[in-house]
């Protein structure tokens, strides 16, 4: 294994790592704009040229391989210097508009300037003007004034989708990224585009003029949307998700998270959340407190025999609340029916990057506690459903004409009748839990934002009801 000497340190490093990933390895960060460990190398950008004993010009260190003995310096005056003209020429027709910039506070440009440059403009003659806030795609808008032509984005879309919808058009200072041949950019990971480009040349449609980003606190998290569970940073403020991000893991989602696991953020501030207990009468749903919707959980629990209960675990909730409810109709309320349910499979949602036809985040986990599936008629008297079931299992659990179901849930739809009383838990997001994903890897993920409305988490309803729940059963 080959020695290296980086600004003094010494590191040995495997054969054939280029300079850029082993001062990594010893905590040295050369800028760059171009370079990203998940696509091929382009060493278009230049920004990262280190000095190298023996070599007469710079060297381009995202590309170069070590060899043993080598000796570079990152921050010498050859290096220095470099670096200072490149940013010269970026900022040549570069638009000044930080101010109004949705990438301001995440820019790397902004960054480098103030760390390697802080040189005035020489320019006296008037910019070259580019396409301004163009829509490319459903999810994505094009500021080609503010590109640095690094084609990270172009390598995406060759490369990991291989769907090919950008491209770089013209020469010198009037090349520009473009969408290809008039085709829109609508791949499933368009949104991957805007987290890999360095400035604000593309933004996300969603996220565009929402929240500046130096005001949101970013809590690692994992995506619920389907079986991968993609690692994931929540970024909220004052009590508001404004967006989530892939986290890295190798062994999960690499950089990458799908546009739809992405936006299904806005799931914890839709209109069908159920933020308030709420309990029938005179035949309509009405608030109540929660004393009074879990006493009336417990007593019609307690009007029935035990073998007459069901529980219906969700594969949508956390590893902890399926426990915590099978765990209390298991030991105090002596049920047998402990089943569990979740969406349904979806092979067209399914792909070779990510994106799993099991829509479920923990099928794994909540499989682990009971291995009856909802798939059959069954023949309770009263239900506590966790998260909702399908269409066809409730049809199922409707038609046997069941004395009472109470649906545990963070959202509700008002246009179905079903539950009789309707207990508000809250979202993934609103808690710390675990989830097991179709790997079988358990992982636990942190609280982002408080319980909206008075939710609870599934764990506090499930202590609630036991604390509640009498000393005796009706065993059937």
């Amino acid at each position: 294994m080959p020695k290296v000497t980086i600004d003094g340190k010494i590191t040995e490093v495997e054969e054939g790592i280029t300079i850029l990933e082993a001062a990594k390895c010893l905590g040295i960060i050369i800028p760059h704009f171009c370079y990203h460990p998940a696509l091929t190398i382009a060493g278009n950008c230049r920004m990262c040229s280190v000095e190298v004993e023996g070599q007469a010009k710079p060297v381009i260190s995202c590309r170069e391989p070590v060899k043993d003995g080598m000796v570079v310096k990152t921050n010498s005056p050859m290096a220095v210097s470099v670096r200072k003209s490149v940013l010269e020429f970026i900022l040549i027709n570069h638009p000044i508009d930080c101010p109004v910039c949705d990438q301001s506070g995440e820019c790397k440009l902004q960054d480098y300037y103030f760390s390697h440059s802080l040189e005035p403009s020489r320019l006296g003659d008037e910019k070259v003007h580019k396409m301004k806030a163009v829509q490319i795609g459903p999810n994505v808008m094009l500021d080609a004034e503010r590109c640095v032509e690094c084609t990270r984005c172009v390598r995406f879309c060759q490369e990991i989708t291989k769907t090919n919808e950008l491209t770089i058009k013209e020469r010198s200072d009037h090349s520009e990224i473009s969408i290809y041949n008039d085709r829109e950019l609508k791949n499933p990971y368009s949104l991957c585009a805007v987290d890999l480009c360095p400035v604000g040349a593309l933004t996300s449609s969603d996220f565009r003029f929402k929240k500046r980003v130096w005001f949101l606190t970013s809590t690692p998290s994992v995506c619920n949307h389907c079986a991968t569970a993609c690692n994931i940073f929540i970024d909220h403020n004052d009590g508001i998700v404004y967006r989530y991000r892939p986290r890295e893991n190798n062994d999960v989602n690499g950089p990458w998270m799908c546009d739809e696991g992405r936006l299904s953020y806005n799931r914890i501030n839709a209109p069908d959340r159920a933020l308030f207990p709420l309990a029938l009468k005179d035949g309509d749903l009405a608030r109540v407190s929660w004393d009074e919707a879990l006493l009336k959980v417990s007593d019609l629990m307690g009007s029935v025999n035990s073998d007459e209960i069901a529980v219906i675990l969700s594969a949508r909730a956390t590893l902890e609340e399926s426990e915590a409810f099978a765990q209390f109709f298991r030991d105090k309320v002596k049920t047998p029916n402990i089943y569990w349910s979740g969406l349904d499979s979806d092979p067209k949602f399914a792909d070779k990057i990510l994106r799993d036809a099991d829509r479920n985040p923990n099928v794994k986990g909540v499989a682990s506690i009971t291995d009856k599936r909802l798939d059959e008629k069954p023949a309770a008297r009263v239900y506590i459903i966790l998260d909702g079931v399908t269409d066809i299992e409730l049809m199922q659990i409707v038609s046997s004409r069941p004395k009472a179901i109470v649906l545990v849930a963070s959202h509700y739809d008002s246009h179905q009748h079903y539950p009789e009383i309707v207990l508000p838990k809250a979202t993934f997001a609103e808690q710390p839990g675990t989830f097991i994903n179709s790997g079988g890897m358990k992982q636990g993920f942190k609280k982002a934002i408080e319980p909206l409305g008075e939710s609870l988490s599934g764990v506090d309803i499930a202590v609630r009801l036991a604390k509640l729940f009498p000393p005796f059963v009706r065993e059937g």
